[in-house]
C-alpha cells in the first residue's frame, strides 16, 4: 500500500472512531446525565431491596426479615424546629441530637444519612402523622435480620452499619446502611443484598418536590437480594451446640463425598438475635470484651491446636508412601520411645503392650507413640539430611489440607502450622537438628498446630481414600452456579492402597476389645476414628477425636475439639459417636451417654485454671 493510501486509512479510520463514540456519548449512555442530576435541583433517594433469606440443607428458615423503619435527614433541608418536641418524639436527648446532627454534616450536607435507626412499628405508626412539622428529616422503611432458630450465630454471622473506611473502599455504600459483617452474611454479602432502587424526584425553585424528574426515565427498582441454602443441617447444628454446652471448643462435620459442612459448632456462643435492633452495637461490645469466653471467637476455623494422636495418622501413611514399613513391620514399646542418651529423651506411652510386638494396625487402635515415632523417624532419616527429609514428610501431610488456609468460602480461619525444612533451619541456623530434636511431630505435638475443620478435612480425606472437596457451607444460590473450586477433587499425595489398612486399625479403635474408643461404639454402625489427648502447658490436656461413619461409603466425617477436657475418650469421643448416631439415623441407643454429655460441665475446670493464671500474674 502507497503512503498516501495509507494516510487516508488512517485519518477515515480515526474519524469513524470518533462518530462512533459521539453517537454512543449523545444517544447511549446516561452517566453523564446520571451525574448531573446530584444538585439542588432534583433530589435522590433510595429504594432498599429485601435481603436473600438463609435456609438450611433440608429447607429450613435460618435467617429472615422484619421491618425497621429510618429517620433520615438531609442537613442542608432541615429548617428552624421545635428541637425539644423532636427530642421528646424520638426519646432522646438534646445533647443526642446535637451529637447526630453534627456526624451527619460531616458526612455530607446535601446526601440523606441516618438520623436515628431501627424504629419500631408503633414508633413509626406514631411518627407518620407528625412528620411533616420537621422539614429535611423524613421516614424510610428498611429491613432487618430475624433469626427463628436460636443456633449457628459463628456460621450465620451478622449485619451492621458500614463505617466511612468501608465506604471508601466500596462507594456502593453510603453511611447507616447495612453490611454482611461476619460469617455467610459477610462472605456472600454481594448476592444476599440485592440492589438498591433509585428514584430522582424534581424541585422547582421553591424547593419543594413536583414529581419524577424527566417522568422517572431514570428511575430504577430495587431488585430483591439472592436465597442462599446452606449445607448445614439445622437439627445436628443444634443437637452439637448442645452436647457441647458449658464446655469450650469446637465441632466440625463435613459429608466426605461433597465437602459440605454438616454442622460447625463453636462454644461458649451466643443468640444471634443479640446483633439485632438498637441494642446490636451495646451486646457485640459486651461479647467482645468477654476475654475469658470469647464467643465471638470461632474456635472450629479460629482456635489453633496440637491435634495429638489423630495426627498418628499422617504418620502411618507418609511411612507407607515412602517405603520405610509395611502392614507387617514390627516394634516393640516398653513403655514410651527413647530417642537419646540422656534420662528426659524419653517419650512416655500407655497403650500397654508391654514390650510385645506392635503392628500397625495394634498401633492404631492402641494409640503406640512408640511405633508413631519410629515410622516418622524413618521417614526423615530415609533422606541424605533431614532438611530433605523434613520436607517430604511436611509435603505429605500437607497435601490433607493441614498447615494452610483451605480456600473455602467461610469468612474467617487459621493456617495451622505443619513444619518443613526451612521451618528448622531457621530455629537452628547451626543446621544441628535431627529426625530425632523433632520427633514430638510424630504424636501430632511438637509444632504441629492444626484447626477443627482441617482434622475434619483431613478425616473425610481418609475416608474417601485419598481425596477431598474443599469445605464449604453454602450448598446453593439461588440462580446462580456453584464455584467449581468446591465440586473438584483435591488429591493427597498418598497412594490409595495405603488407605485401607489404615483405616481397619481407625475401624478397631472401635470394634477391638482393647482400643481406644471401644466404650463409643454404635451397635449397627460401622464407625472408624481415632481418639486423642492434646498436651496442654496451660491446664488440663485437651480432648480430641475424629471419626467417619459408616466405614464403606461414609456419609460423615467429623472432629471434635474440647478444650481441657483431659483425653480423648471423656468428652470427645462419646460427642462425636452421638452426633454420627444421630446424623445417620435420628435416634440416640444410648440414653444415659447423651445425659452426662449434655449435662456435662467443664466449668469447673476453666474457674480453677483462671485463679491459677490470675495468681502467676499478681
Amino acid at each position: 500500500m502507497k503512503r498516501t493510501g495509507l494516510l487516508s486509512f488512517i485519518i477515515i479510520f480515526i474519524g469513524i472512531i470518533y462518530i462512533l463514540r459521539l453517537f454512543y456519548l449523545q444517544l447511549l449512555d446516561n452517566s453523564y446525565t446520571i451525574s448531573a442530576l446530584n444538585n439542588s435541583a432534583v433530589k435522590i433517594t433510595y429504594n432498599y431491596p429485601e435481603r436473600g433469606y438463609i435456609y438450611d440443607r433440608n429447607g429450613v428458615l435460618l435467617v429472615a426479615n422484619q421491618h425497621s423503619y429510618n429517620i433520615m435527614v438531609i442537613p442542608r433541608e432541615v429548617k428552624p424546629l421545635d428541637t425539644l418536641e423532636f427530642c421528646s418524639l424520638l426519646k432522646i436527648t438534646k445533647n443526642d441530637f446535637i451529637k447526630k446532627m453534627n456526624k451527619a454534616r460531616n458526612y455530607s450536607t446535601r446526601i440523606p444519612s441516618i438520623f436515628l435507626a431501627e424504629l419500631s412499628k408503633n414508633d413509626f405508626a406514631y411518627l407518620q402523622e407528625k412528620m411533616y412539622k420537621f422539614e429535611g428529616f423524613y421516614i424510610q422503611k428498611r429491613s432487618l435480620r430475624e433469626y427463628p432458630i436460636n443456633s449457628a450465630p459463628n456460621v450465620l454471622g451478622y449485619i451492621s452499619e458500614v463505617n466511612e473506611r468501608m465506604i471508601r473502599k466500596n462507594p456502593y455504600y453510603q453511611l447507616g446502611e447495612l453490611i454482611g459483617t461476619a460469617g455467610v452474611e459477610k462472605t456472600y454479602e454481594a448476592y444476599l443484598r440485592g440492589t438498591k432502587g433509585v428514584k430522582y424526584i424534581q424541585r422547582n425553585r421553591y424547593n419543594k418536590e413536583i414529581g419524577p424528574y424527566k417522568n422517572g426515565v431514570y428511575d430504577t427498582l430495587p431488585i430483591p437480594g439472592k436465597d442462599l441454602t446452606l449445607t448445614i443441617d439445622s437439627k445436628l447444628q443444634q443437637y452439637g451446640e448442645a452436647l457441647i454446652a458449658n464446655k469450650r471448643g469446637g465441632v466440625v462435620a463435613i459429608e466426605p463425598s461433597t465437602g459440605e459442612i454438616l454442622a460447625m459448632v463453636s462454644s461458649p456462643t451466643y443468640n444471634p438475635n443479640l446483633m439485632v435492633g438498637r441494642e446490636r452495637s451495646k451486646n457485640f461490645t459486651k461479647l467482645y470484651l468477654d476475654t475469658i469466653n470469647k464467643p465471638l471467637l470461632d474456635r472450629g476455623l479460629q482456635a489453633q491446636y496440637p491435634p495429638g494422636s489423630p495426627f498418628k495418622i499422617i504418620s502411618a501413611l507418609a511411612a507407607l508412601q515412602e517405603h520405610v514399613l509395611d502392614t507387617n513391620t514390627t516394634f516393640r514399646c516398653f513403655g514410651g520411645y527413647r530417642y537419646g542418651s540422656r534420662k528426659e529423651a524419653f517419650m512416655k506411652c500407655h497403650c500397654g503392650t508391654h514390650g510385645s510386638p506392635v503392628n500397625l494396625n495394634k498401633a492404631i487402635y492402641r494409640s503406640c507413640n512408640s511405633y508413631f515415632s519410629n515410622a516418622y523417624r524413618k521417614v526423615i532419616e530415609k533422606y541424605p539430611t533431614p532438611f530433605e527429609g523434613m520436607s517430604v514428610w511436611s509435603k505429605h501431610a500437607k497435601s490433607f489440607g493441614l498447615g494452610n488456609f483451605l480456600n473455602n468460602d467461610l469468612s474467617v480461619g487459621q493456617k495451622g502450622l505443619i513444619p518443613d525444612g526451612n521451618y528448622y533451619n531457621r530455629y537452628y541456623p547451626n543446621g544441628k537438628w535431627r529426625a530425632v530434636t523433632t520427633i514430638s511431630n510424630a504424636i501430632g505435638q511438637g509444632e504441629i498446630l492444626t484447626t477443627p475443620i482441617q482434622l475434619a478435612n483431613m478425616t473425610a480425606a481418609i475416608a474417601n481414600r485419598g481425596f477431598y472437596f474443599t469445605p464449604h457451607i453454602v450448598k446453593k444460590i439461588k440462580g446462580e452456579k456453584l464455584d467449581e473450586k468446591f465440586t473438584k477433587p483435591k488429591y493427597t499425595t498418598i497412594d490409595k492402597q495405603y488407605f485401607n489398612p489404615v483405616i481397619e486399625g481407625l475401624f478397631d479403635v472401635f470394634e477391638n476389645p482393647n482400643g481406644t474408643a471401644r466404650s463409643s461404639r454404635v451397635k449397627g454402625i460401622e464407625i472408624c476414628g481415632k481418639t486423642g489427648t492434646s498436651q496442654n502447658s496451660h491446664g488440663q490436656d485437651h480432648s480430641v477425636f475424629i471419626a467417619f461413619a459408616p466405614k464403606d461409603n461414609p456419609k460423615i466425617a467429623i472432629a471434635v475439639f474440647i478444650e481441657n477436657g483431659y483425653w480423648g475418650s471423656r468428652w470427645a469421643g462419646p460427642i462425636a459417636s452421638l452426633m454420627i448416631e444421630k446424623y445417620l439415623t435420628g435416634k440416640i441407643t444410648k440414653p444415659w451417654v447423651e445425659t452426662r454429655m449434655l449435662n456435662g460441665s467443664l466449668q469447673e475446670e476453666y474457674n480453677k485454671q483462671l485463679i491459677e493464671n490470675t495468681t502467676i500474674e499478681n
